[in-house]
């Protein structure tokens, strides 16, 4: 494997399962030293045990754990040269606007979007005062796309998440920090198994729409990532970058 992070360090919220892990595994297989932050002190000390990194465990809804997050790293390794800011929900709960109610909309909203919004905010002095970074921040194929089957809120974080990466990525391009939102379509992981164990035909309808004929694998978006952390994206910045076996671009699927 190219060493592409030899002497970088890399945090990654949501890190202990799905894209977060699988990134995890592929960064530190690139020489990265990788910092997990996550909810879950059994899963996330397990995940940076087995990656040689360092498990901080932090609610992403919280800024001073955040903030925490990031000195920590700094304060261990000396810099914070990617942020992959991942962390995210998908409750049942969240379903079409007439359905959802405000409690299970404003949980995913904190969740998806102000957690990404309280990372960029705590990482960015950090990168300024390194001259440079990468921040990439975990958006979807639905901030691009309208769907008959509605998460509501979910739909509209990632929406957010979407805006915010443009945003960020103009305003610090000269600062030589890259801010990118990366736009999985449907992934094999633990948190889309389990909302399609419980509704079976949602999973069938969703997967007709894919040309390529099957959901991701949590490694496929973990190389997209790697690609976008990495100087070989070196122009590529506020960027919606779309990893979804070309749902957005289609009209109608191969047969």
């Amino acid at each position: 494997m190219v060493q592409r992070f030899e002497g970088r360090v890399a945090v990654i919220t949501g890190g202990s399962s799905g894209i977060g892990l699988a990134t995890a595994r592929r960064l530190a297989s690139e020489g990265a030293k990788v910092v997990i932050g996550d909810i879950s002190a059994e899963t996330g000390k397990a995940a940076a045990d087995e990656v040689g990194g360092l498990f901080v465990q932090a609610d992403v809804t919280d800024a001073e754990q955040v903030e925490a997050l990031f000195q920590t790293t700094v304060d261990t390794f000396g810099s914070v040269d990617v942020a992959f800011n991942n962390a995210g929900i998908s409750p049942p709960e969240d379903d079409s606007i007439l359905t959802t109610g405000i409690d299970a909309w404003e949980k995913v909203q904190k969740v998806n979007l102000t957690s990404v919004y309280l990372c960029c905010k705590a990482v960015l002095p950090h990168m300024q005062r390194q001259g440079k970074g990468s921040i990439i921040n975990t958006a979807s194929f639905v901030a691009v796309m309208g769907a008959a089957t509605s998460q509501i809120s979910y739909t509209a974080s990632k929406g957010g998440v979407l805006a915010m990466s443009r945003e960020l990525g103009v305003q610090f391009a000269r600062e030589n920090i890259r801010v990118n939102a990366l736009c999985p379509g449907p992934v094999n992981t633990p948190l889309l198994k389990e909302l399609f164990a419980k509704d079976p035909e949602r999973a069938a309808r969703r997967l007709v729409h894919v040309p390529v004929g099957r959901f991701a694998e949590p490694e496929e978006i973990a190389a997209a990532v790697a690609f976008l952390a990495s100087d070989d994206a070196s122009f590529i910045t506020a960027s919606q970058f779309l990893v979804d076996g070309g749902i957005s671009g289609a009209y109608v699927t191969p047969l």
